[in-house]
């Protein structure tokens, strides 16, 4: 089988030496290409070509930031082609998408698991999110933020360009200065859906999956039903006291994550599409990439938009 195989060279939390055990894994059962990405978008570009070039396996190592962009590539295969199937590699701090999946967040394990996949003829399709807006048409694979954590993504991001690594204790830092600081305080967002909607939110999240992300090994549950077989569910944070906010963003710990209903939020569960907009622009992100700020976004639930070998 031909796999092209993408590499973030900046991936946070693999060695040149781990890399060199894992491609030597794969190059032990496939025929293997390996292709690093050199910029902000390129991996999108080696997954778009990768059907037209013949593979039918694209595997990637690196962040979220990586898998989403090789998931926005593979989304671009030509109709008349047959898209190849996916397998990820966790290199990232976060690795949120490949533990949704349950699988090791650990890079030569869940090699071991690809491998043993292949073998086995194992994999699973899985639905996607889409956003829409005058300035998007892209995937996410397991969530988009408006507002507080769109707002630490980017002030992450600006750390990371200044020398430092994006660690949960790094995220940690930011979330809590942005939350003490009043940044959370701002009920500009709208969230609409075709069952009705909700006005004055400080905070909205859209999820393909649960969790939304990670504390180190904890996993933060606002959408604790949201699940990559179903539609979208999301979160809307409906008051922002500081007490009752951390309450809230403390029950998103709890085992069974954060209930459906309760004091100062609301969720909807398994929804084909949800518009969000704001009176000005804020902060906004998906899959813990920063895109920028936006005043009106669309989501779509996009059933068995992919395959992954898991």
């Amino acid at each position: 089988m031909r796999a092209l195989f993408i590499v973030n060279p900046q991936a946070t939390t693999t060695t040149s030496r781990t890399r060199e055990v894992i491609l030597g894994a794969l190059a032990s059962e496939l025929d293997v290409t390996v292709a690093e990405t050199e910029y902000r978008d390129h991996a999108i570009e080696l997954s778009r070509k990768a059907a037209t070039d013949g593979y039918e396996l694209v595997v990637s190592l690196g962040g979220d930031g990586t898998v989403n962009e090789v998931v926005n590539g593979l989304l671009a295969t030509p109709p008349e082609l047959k898209r190849p199937r996916y397998a990820v590699i966790p290199g990232g701090s976060a690795n949120v998408f490949i533990r949704a999946l349950g699988v090791s967040g650990d890079p030569v394990e869940a090699t071991g698991t690809i491998l043993e996949a292949l073998r086995a003829g194992r994999e699973r399709e899985i639905n996607l999110g889409r956003i829409t807006s005058d300035r998007d048409d892209r995937y996410f694979t397991f969530c988009a933020g408006f507002g507080w954590d769109a707002d630490v993504v980017q002030r992450v991001e600006n750390e990371r360009s200044n020398g430092r690594k994006a660690t949960p204790a790094l995220y940690a830092e930011v979330a809590f200065k942005l939350f003490f600081g009043g940044d959370i305080r701002d009920p500009s967002l709208a969230v609409q859906t075709r069952g009705g909607g909700v006005n004055d939110v400080y905070f909205a999240l859209v999820t393909n999956t649960t969790p939304w992300t990670y504390a180190g090994a904890l996993p933060l549950q606002p959408t604790a039903a949201s699940r990559f077989e179903l539609g979208l569910d999301a979160f809307a944070l409906t008051q922002a006291g500081h007490a009752l906010t951390g309450w809230i963003l403390s029950q998103m710990f709890f085992p069974k994550g954060l209930p459906a209903q309760g004091d100062g939020y609301l969720t909807w569960h398994d929804q084909e599409t949800l518009r969000i907009t704001s009176s000005h622009p804020r902060a906004f992100q998906i899959d813990g990439e920063y895109l920028g700020e936006r005043e009106e976004v669309n989501f779509h639930s996009v059933p068995k938009a992919l395959r992954i070998v898991c």
